[in-house]
């Protein structure tokens, strides 16, 4: 995803990265310029971020918290409504940073 790629490129500290299709052929180049400006986020601005907007409805999240690392937010503690978890992770996915969701939701 774009997201990776810009993760990538700070961590490795490169400016560019090739994009490859499916069989390794070169389609073209990604620079770091504008994903960075977009995609990288301070993982504790990402956590607050995703209180505020997504935890933040006591009504279906009362319970859970959230902690983001290198750009992958994982959520835990009991759900009331498991049929909600597929929400939460879209929510959580739609906030500007995310990498990767990971869910471990415990009874309520």
């Amino acid at each position: 995803t774009l997201a990776e790629a810009a993760r990538i490129m700070a961590t490795r500290r490169v400016k560019r990265l090739p994009v490859v299709n499916s069989v390794g052929m070169l389609e073209g180049v990604v620079s770091r310029s504008d994903l960075l400006k977009v995609f990288l986020r301070a993982d504790a601005e990402i956590e607050e971020d995703i209180r505020q907007s997504v935890l933040g409805e006591p009504a279906t999240t009362v319970g859970l918290d959230v902690t983001v690392a290198d750009g992958v937010a994982t959520i835990r503690g009991p759900l009331a409504d498991r049929s909600m978890a597929p929400l939460v992770a879209r929510a959580v996915r739609a906030v500007e940073g995310v990498v990767d969701v990971r869910m471990d939701l415990g009874a309520p």
